[in-house]
């Protein structure tokens, strides 16, 4: 099959080393052009780490050219270039096509399900929980994947389409996908922004003075505390719009094959299995400035609608915006446009599930 991948850091160049193994056809386009750049001349992509070897990925002009004949098409940005892709790609989209948004954050499907709608168009937009890989960019053609996911949830909008949506993924990428209950479920299984904020706390000189610094390694018992006491926010909002989703411990358990326990604990034997994980060397990761505005945020506004307190959601939203001097309640630009001020938490979760149909 023909996969347009939109992106081509680390996490679109791991999706086209899989999916060029499985005998399909990755395709990329890179809206900031980075991509043409990186392959001009036909240059390979270079993979090392678990799944070494090298091939050529067509990188195409522009999102038109990508999505032409592509059977599926795979968001793989940074959730602050969300928006822009989503409305690149929106008009160039048709009938019989999949999206599949790696990783989901902050009403991101709801947002692209809302541009197709205003086309008359419903396509099966199918949210992960989290990438399907663990891969950075290694120099301008190269990627290092340190790891294969052995399951994500995922969910679709609408909910009506999600078995197209998860034929499409097992298509690509194999029997790792879990179908949960909808996209809200989704939203509220995104591990990364708790964990991220309380490492960057404890470790915050540390990335500011470009230290070198083991990311699960740094988190300690303190750290881990803080991660187990957001997840329990995070496990109540859950709770009030009647969804079940997996605790911290289950997400490390899952993701990284080791023992429940406390978080520290856990995080200790990743560090024993990844040593060469390190943290941030830079306040301006995304550690921060895609969690903070597109992973805190979107929670904090659920636990309004919902009633549900997020007092260490709402303090990591705070003490990050005066840590960085920069205010991230409006630096995610997306929740102003789905019209959420004023819905109550059913019509919210019947959005999540329903998209625009009817509307």
């Amino acid at each position: 099959m023909r996969i347009a991948i939109i992106g081509a850091g680390g996490i679109g160049r791991g999706y086209a080393v899989l999916l060029a193994r499985e005998g399909h056809a990755p395709v990329f386009w890179s809206p900031t052009g980075a991509a043409e750049a990186d392959f001009a001349g036909g240059k390979p992509l270079t993979a090392t780490g678990i799944l070494p070897g090298e091939l050529s990925v067509p990188v195409a002009a522009s999102s038109a050219e990508a999505i032409d004949g592509a059977e599926v098409v795979i968001i793989a940005v940074t959730a602050n270039g969300f928006r822009r892709v989503m409305e690149a790609i929106a008009p160039q989209l048709a009938a019989g096509q999949t999206v599949i948004v790696s990783a989901h954050c902050s009403f991101a499907a709801l947002y692209l399900a809302k541009l197709l709608a205003e086309r008359g168009l419903e396509l099966p937009i199918v949210a992960w929980s989290t990438t399907a890989v663990t891969a950075r960019k290694s120099g301008p053609t190269g990627v290092h994947i340190s790891g294969v996911r052995s399951q994500v949830d995922i969910a679709a909008v609408p909910k009506r389409l999600e078995t197209e949506g998860l034929a499409a993924c097992r298509a690509l990428f194999g029997d790792r996908f879990a179908l949960r209950d909808d996209v809200l479920a989704i939203m509220l299984s995104n591990l990364n922004p708790p964990a991220h904020m309380a490492n960057m706390l404890g470790n915050l000189t540390r990335a500011e003075k470009g230290e070198d610094w083991p990311n699960y390694g740094s988190i300690t018992p303190a750290v881990g505390r803080i991660v187990e006491a957001m997840d329990r926010e995070r496990l109540a909002l859950a709770a009030a719009f009647g969804l079940t989703v997996r605790t911290v411990q289950d997400h490390y358990a899952l993701s990284f094959g080791v023992e429940p326990g406390p978080v520290s604990d856990m995080a200790q034997a990743v560090y024993r299995k990844r040593p060469e994980l390190l943290g941030p060397k830079s306040l301006d990761t995304r550690f921060i400035t895609e969690d903070v505005p597109f992973g805190l945020l979107p929670l904090e506004r659920l636990g309004a609608i919902a009633g549900v307190p997020m007092p260490l959601h709402q303090a990591g939203i705070e003490l990050f915006s005066a840590i960085s001097a920069r205010g991230f309640r409006a630096e995610n630009d997306l929740l102003p446009l789905l019209d959420l001020d004023g819905l109550s938490a059913v019509e919210v979760h019947r959005l999540a599930r329903e998209g625009w149909a009817g509307c």
